[in-house]
């Protein structure tokens, strides 16, 4: 005679299913304890043993104070050369790239916006901030700065692309290159952490970037702000990076 499957097991088969459709994607958080409780109407600790199987399994990680979170896939790869372009990028690593804009704004230039872009006081800067994401997971909170003067329209072309090479070559500019890159490793503020989708005071990486146009004249100043566990930054080879990059 077969024995009824546990009741444990049936719920952590469920969600198992619901994992590997897709309805919580990599990253999500998953459903109170509670919430589950009621869902299947069974006890906490029911649920308790269902989540433990998963996590044994490597489908989900408990992160203590924060709840239960469908795992990462394997960090992504992000090459940083003389041409560090997002979408190529994440789409070499087998990912699919995307972004979400938080705002789209043309205002005074902060000092240190000014210097890194060698421009005057009192400037106007055009910024462009969002969230980077690969296969829909958070890789990265960015802030890019660009010089309103020399490209006007860029608001415009930004909206209509939301992809940094696609709007420059717009405005007139075919090709870029990466002048500097600063890297630093901090933490998530409450905020931040939210955007991301991680706990508080998880850890980051901060990069600060530079890019040039071919004469050396600082186009974009960009802060960065990714998800540790989720990418590694790798310093990569100039050869293949010899001719221009599409978006």
């Amino acid at each position: 005679m077969t024995r009824p499957t546990p009741i444990w097991c049936q719920i952590a088969d469920t969600l198992r299913h619901e994992l590997t459709t897709g309805l919580y994607p990599s990253g999500a958080k998953l459903p109170t304890e509670a919430q589950l409780s009621a869902r299947f109407g069974v006890n906490r600790h029911t649920v308790r043993r269902a989540l433990a199987t998963l996590a044994d399994e490597g489908c989900v990680v408990a992160r203590r104070g924060a709840g239960v979170f469908v795992a990462d896939a394997p960090p992504a790869d992000y090459p940083i050369s003389r041409r560090v372009r997002f979408q190529r990028n994440i789409a070499a690593s087998g990912r699919t790239p995307s972004r979400e804009v938080l705002r789209i704004e043309t205002r005074l230039a902060a000092p240190e916006e000014a210097a890194a872009l060698d421009l005057p006081a009192q400037a106007q800067v055009h910024v462009f901030e969002g969230i980077s994401l690969a296969d829909a997971v958070p890789l990265a909170h960015f802030r890019s700065i660009f010089p309103a003067e020399r490209f006007p329209t860029l608001p415009v072309a930004l909206t209509r692309h939301g992809s940094v090479t696609a709007a420059l070559r717009e405005a007139g500019l075919p090709d870029y290159l990466r002048l500097t890159t600063r890297i630093a490793a901090t933490r998530a503020s409450g905020t931040r952490a939210g955007l991301l989708r991680l706990p508080e005071g998880a850890p980051l990486l901060r990069t600060e970037a530079i890019n040039a146009d071919a004469d050396g004249q600082p186009i974009e100043f960009g802060i960065s702000w990714f998800a540790g566990e989720r990418v590694t930054l790798t310093i990569g080879s100039d050869d293949e990076d010899d001719a221009p990059a599409t978006p």
